[in-house]
């Protein structure tokens, strides 16, 4: 009786899973869809599933209207650039902080973790105003450092958690060998910690693909990454959705596609150690 409650308990929260799922995949779900309508099918009502003219148009119009692949090179280079810079940033702050720990540690990491509750539009005006006057107003390098900064604090807790994990014998092993501070940390520590790593740079890379505020105010064309080309068709004559629905589209395929194929490492940094 008891394993017959129990097998039912897991089909209902299996089925809840799914209804939840499902829920959260239906914007994106309709979004695609709409991306193949015409402009009136889009805002007809009642809206059409399947029945409706499958066209190509909005994407060929897309294209011709704005070059799709230099925006995507754009984020590319933001979000991996600025995970990168990140990461010659983040791993020796979280080495220290769990293998040198001082009583002010904890302090420190709660202190790093309070900036991303700030509202990012509270610091607006002093950044612009810091980039226009040292001309980095819609340049890659500008971009990076901002996107790099923001989610900074974010990779120094994943790494500190999965670098608490690893037993510190192990460095000072490496240490009572010989071995200096940079090549513990390369030699011995990297190597172990490259699932922790992994997914760190996976979960940074989609939250800087996906920054849309400040890649919206301090950028205006040669930097744009696909955030500004979506926001480019939002205009005063109104929305058109149907292009913005393609535009929307090509925008977050890429980075849907490798969260998909890297799930598994993005689960388990997000629940790896103290992060749980």
């Amino acid at each position: 009786m008891e394993n017959k409650q129990t097998a039912l308990g897991h089909i209902g929260f299996s089925i809840f899973a799914w209804i939840v799922g499902l829920l959260i995949f239906f914007p994106i779900f309709w979004m695609v869809l709409t991306s193949f309508k015409t402009e009136l099918e889009a805002v007809s009502i009642p809206p059409s599933f399947i029945s409706f003219d499958w066209t190509l148009e909005n994407y060929a119009e897309v294209q011709a209207r704005s070059d799709y692949f230099r925006f995507a090179m754009n984020s590319v280079i933001l979000s991996v650039g600025s995970t990168l810079v990140g990461l010659l940033f983040a791993v020796p702050c979280a080495w220290a902080m769990a293998f040198n720990p001082t009583k002010r540690t904890k302090d420190a990491l709660l202190w790093m973790l309070s900036t991303k509750m700030m509202p990012p539009v509270g610091v607006l005006v002093p950044i612009y105003l810091v980039f226009r006057d040292w001309g980095l107003l819609d340049t890659r390098f500008g971009l990076i450092m901002v996107l790099f900064l923001m989610n900074l604090p974010i990779m120094v807790w994943m790494l500190y958690t999965y670098f608490k994990e690893i037993p510190a014998d192990i460095l000072e092993a490496a240490r009572m060998d010989g071995a200096t501070l940079p090549k513990e940390i390369i030699f011995v520590l990297l190597p172990m910690a490259v699932p922790g790593i992994a997914s760190t740079m996976l979960l940074n890379i989609i939250l800087a693909w996906n920054e849309a505020f400040w890649t919206l105010n301090l950028t205006t064309a040669d930097a744009a990454p696909l955030t500004a080309f979506i926001a480019s068709y939002s205009s005063p004559e109104g929305l058109f959705w149907a292009k913005l629905s393609a535009a929307s589209t090509m925008a977050v395929a890429p980075i849907l596609i490798i969260g998909w194929f890297s799930q598994k490492q993005l689960v388990r940094g997000l629940t790896f150690g103290a992060v749980k």
